[in-house]
């Protein structure tokens, strides 16, 4: 949740009491289960041309809610394929139906799908940019949002990491300028040249391919922006090339110049802990997978200066795990706390996985471990990505919703660009891979967006509300909420 942009509404129903104990108690349907979005559902950009060109996918890369319209934000990343195909991102607004008393998801409704241009009217692109523009080294239109927050204004802040950069655009979708980047996140060669598509052997510094900004948020005032790569930088760790690290870093930026300040180290939990909750040792993750396939996905600021982060393995069901056959290791939520961590601006951590004499690391504890408080009857989505509070339940206690993004159920194959859409039976099942737009096999469907829905109340919603000075921010934006809508509101499907 982004505090700067909540109405004065829910500011003020939120002072109620909260429930005196202590829990964030997962809350399933009637089945259950987790709510979940079909596949092969439709967004309103009303786009042709491809099967996926209106699918409604991948807008779990990151989660907002605006209590003043009761809409929640949703950013679809560059779309399906990994960057190999033509995508226009988007910002999908849609409402939920959540029962007062339980916060169990009812009922999902779109209501908007903005999509994301440059004022003139050339619109971004998912493709990465050695494809779309003939140059590695020219970021032009190329965009990977993986982040979103709201501005008091109404604009949309969207971080993304084929940069990783951090634009700003208005309610309606049009760029309107982009904060400077910090010159360590940049990745380059040994010679110096910038190039956004290649990975280790040949970019040396700056963020992994793919691996740049996962998550955004803004202070409470709306003063400042915090962006979190996904992973360590490239040439940093033994190895030198992060995969071995588990030091990331959290980028905090002044909004009104656009100018990066200081930088901090959140430190990923050991692998050899997340082994340990894994059955056995044939699926343990391996020396390089620390800075590579665990990582950062999402960060919500809380009133209270706090940040609440997920951290994640890359097991579930998804687009690589169709029938989720890999036991999942972690998908938590941490708090954190940037209180006496050092700015790391200057430092440099090439050649080591340890930290300098005197570098102190952000404060850590778990909040939630969501694949416990899910339960066995759920699977948990390989890319949990987004998380925001929304409504006060009847009982005092607080709404969160977790999103994942599911790859707009479209394979992602390294070395090739060759493409196909997913279909699965679900966990433990069968899948089929077939032509993007063609039916799947009876007894199969493309892979769902999933949002999970929890309960918090006690001592951990303490924090959570906006403070009362921050109201008056809050008022600013309302005039512009619900700019951005394109097209009229539309029931979708459900899996």
């Amino acid at each position: 949740m982004r505090f700067g942009q909540l109405a004065v509404a829910t500011a003020l129903s939120m002072l109620l009491p909260v429930a005196a104990h202590a829990a964030i108690t997962f809350v399933p349907g009637t089945d259950g289960r987790a709510f979940t979005v079909a596949g092969d559902a439709t967004d309103l950009s009303g786009l042709g041309g491809s099967a996926t060109d209106s699918r409604l996918g991948a807008f779990g890369s990151d989660l907002f809610y605006d209590s003043a319209s009761d809409t929640y934000f949703g950013v679809a990343d560059r779309g399906p394929g990994g960057g190999v195909l033509d995508f226009t991102p988007r910002i999908q607004g849609f409402k939920l139906d959540i029962d007062a008393n339980s916060g169990a998801i009812r009922g999902f409704q779109l209501v908007s799908t903005t999509l994301l241009s440059r004022a003139d009217g050339q619109f971004f692109n998912g493709k990465n940019p050695g494809l779309l523009n003939g140059n590695p080294s020219v970021l032009g239109l190329s965009f990977d949002p993986e982040g979103l927050t709201r501005r008091a204004n109404g604009n949309f802040l969207l971080a993304d990491e084929y940069g990783p950069s951090l634009y700003e655009f208005s309610p309606n979708g049009v760029f309107i300028r982009a904060f400077t980047p910090p010159a360590n996140l940049i990745p380059r060669r040994s010679d110096g040249t910038i190039d956004y598509v290649a990975g280790r052997g040949t970019i040396v510094s700056g963020r992994q391919d793919n691996r740049g900004y996962e998550g955004l948020t803004l202070s409470p005032d709306g003063t400042r922006a915090y962006a979190v790569l996904q992973d360590p930088l490239v040439g940093e760790g033994s190895g030198g090339d992060g995969r071995r690290s588990r030091n990331v870093r959290i980028v905090e930026y002044d909004v009104d110049s656009g100018e990066p300040l200081r930088q901090f180290i959140y430190q990923l939990e050991s692998r050899d802990d997340i082994n340990a909750r894994i059955p056995g040792t044939a699926n343990d993750f391996g020396a390089t997978a620390q800075g590579r396939n665990i990582g950062v996905s999402s960060i919500t600021a809380l009133a209270d200066g706090s940040f609440l982060l997920i951290e994640r393995d890359n097991r579930g069901l998804g687009e690589a795990d169709p029938t989720a056959a890999l036991p999942v290791g972690s998908k938590r939520v941490y708090r954190i706390r940037l209180d006496g961590a050092t700015d790391v601006s200057g430092v440099s951590l090439a050649g080591t996985n340890d930290l300098p004499a005197g570098v102190v690391p952000v404060q850590k504890s778990l909040y939630l471990d969501v694949a416990a408080a899910i339960g066995p009857n759920n699977v948990a989505g390989e890319k949990l990505e987004g998380l925001t509070f929304g409504r006060q339940l009847a009982d005092g206690s607080l709404n969160m919703i977790l999103i994942t993004d599911n790859d707009m159920s479209v394979n992602q194959p390294d070395g090739s660009t060759e493409r196909f859409d997913v279909c699965t039976s679900g966990p433990g099942g069968s899948f089929t891979l077939v032509q993007i737009g063609a039916a799947c096999p009876a007894g199969q469907s493309l892979i769902p967006t999933t949002l999970y829905s929890f309960r918090v109340s006690g001592a951990d919603a303490v924090g959570v509300v906006p403070e009362p000075s921050s109201w008056a921010m809050m008022i600013s934006g309302f005039a512009l909420v619900g700019l951005g809508l394109r097209r009229r509101a539309t029931r979708v499907r459900f899996a």
